[in-house]
């Protein structure tokens, strides 16, 4: 078996994609230093907040949060004295401030990311991209207009490895690829409970209406905060726009495709009775020229399914963060497959430093990063595209160019939510 390692990669000088992790090597003085700001300080930014502490040359100078005990944690975890928010637009009106990291949850993160576009900050802000549609879409024309680096947190895309699998699907070296399979499974019977030492009475240290933001007001309910956010459809989308955003993205990277030309979908909440909206089971289809993706989602049966599979002619290309493998295929009254077994190792924490490194460096360059905002949009498009299609249990068309259904207002009104007051998206 063919074994690809971290050098044969670096040697190779391979681009897959915009400015990749390892092709950028512009080199830091001693005082370029970038001032960072961060609003949403929960878990997730507790994981990528540090990492971008130990990047030389980022000075840690704000936190925001509407909840005191993650603002405090924020704030010891910074190694200096920083000023803390509650209001993130009182931290973004601190000039010296030249990037925010956005780890709020999903329905915070337009509005997060386009003002602090607009008041002339680069952003890093977690995936998924959006909450809808339309969303993605102002977030791009934000970054644009005001000349901002927005990279999306999707840092798969600058994993080695990763870049590797593309330009060898691109390149043909598994035939044609007609069929990607994309999947994520767990079991999570009988369901999930509140995180943290969140009670029935709302906290002094949370401001529930600040948490709830530009979503519709409903009483305080423990369940909605913290990582369970994702199972209600006011804030997040489920596991497709958790984690089918990592990995549709990487099958539309390799398939060097805006999107789809029709999606089909059926699912529910089945079996789960915790509260939660978005579905236990979903299939979704996904068409594109020559080549149909599939999404399954499934949380009441761990049993592993394909993770990440391309499926060409010639072989199958399965993709892991820890690696890759290629399986030839043999054809039909043939001995003999066309092509060798291959695998290359790969490293999920190597692939998060190299995509905030990759940030960085953009800052630096006005390069957009690898997972430039656009990107971040036109995959979280295809996640949104899924789950509409799940909520109304039919097929749709697509106009990937004027980003709308074909002949289908019902669906068209779902690209975009109601902002409660004084939110506006704009």
């Amino acid at each position: 078996m063919n074994k690809l390692t971290r050098r044969d990669f670096a040697k190779s000088g391979i681009v897959a994609g915009t400015g990749t992790a390892i092709s950028r090597m512009n080199i830091m003085g001693a005082n370029d230093r970038i001032n960072i700001g961060l609003i949403g300080c929960g878990d997730r930014a507790m994981q990528i907040y540090p990492i971008f502490l130990k990047e030389a040359g980022v000075n840690p100078v704000a936190v925001s949060d509407v909840y005191q005990p993650y603002l405090d944690k924020a704030v010891a975890t910074s190694g200096k004295p920083v000023a803390k928010h509650e209001d993130f637009r009182r931290l973004l009106e601190i000039k010296e401030i030249d990037a925010v990291v956005i780890a709020t949850p999903d329905h915070w993160h337009a509005l997060n990311t386009i003002m602090a576009c607009q008041a002339g900050k680069d952003v890093y802000v977690e995936k998924p991209m959006s909450l809808t549609i339309l969303e993605g879409r102002k977030m791009v024309e934000a970054a644009r207009k005001n000349n901002r680096v927005v990279q999306n947190g999707s840092q798969q895309r600058s994993g080695p490895h990763y870049q590797e699998a593309v330009k060898l699907i691109r390149d043909g070296a598994i035939g044609p690829v007609h069929k990607i399979t994309v999947g994520y499974t767990r079991n999570s019977m009988p369901g999930l409970k509140p995180l943290g030492e969140l009670g029935k009475e709302l906290p002094k240290t949370l401001n529930w209406d600040m948490w709830l933001g530009p979503a519709p007001y409903v009483p305080f309910d423990p369940f909605r905060c913290h990582y369970n956010f994702r199972w209600f459809w006011d804030y997040s989308g489920g596991q497709m726009t958790n984690w089918g955003a990592h990995n549709l993205d990487i099958a539309r990277w390799a398939l060097n495709a805006r999107g789809p030309s029709a999606v089909a979908a059926f699912g529910g909440r089945y079996a789960i009775n915790d509260g939660g909206e978005t579905p236990d089971v979903q299939e979704v289809i996904y068409n594109f020229p020559n080549c149909v993706v599939t999404w399954s989602g499934r949380e009441v049966n761990r049993t592993r399914d394909e993770y990440l599979s391309f499926q060409g002619t010639k072989g199958t290309l399965s993709i892991l963060r820890d690696g890759f493998t290629i399986a030839p295929e043999t054809w039909r009254k043939k001995e003999t497959p066309e092509i060798a077994p291959m695998q290359m190792k790969g490293d999920g924490k190597e692939s998060q430093v190299l995509h905030i490194r990759n940030f960085l460096d953009c800052m630096r360059s006005r390069k957009r990063p690898v997972a430039d905002v656009e990107e971040g949009h036109l995959t979280a498009t295809m996640c949104h595209m899924g789950n509409i299609a799940t909520r109304l249990g039919r097929s749709l068309k697509w106009d990937a160019r004027k980003e709308e259904f074909i002949s289908d207002a019902e669906a068209n009104k779902m690209l975009s939510t109601e902002y409660r007051k004084p939110w506006r998206l704009e």
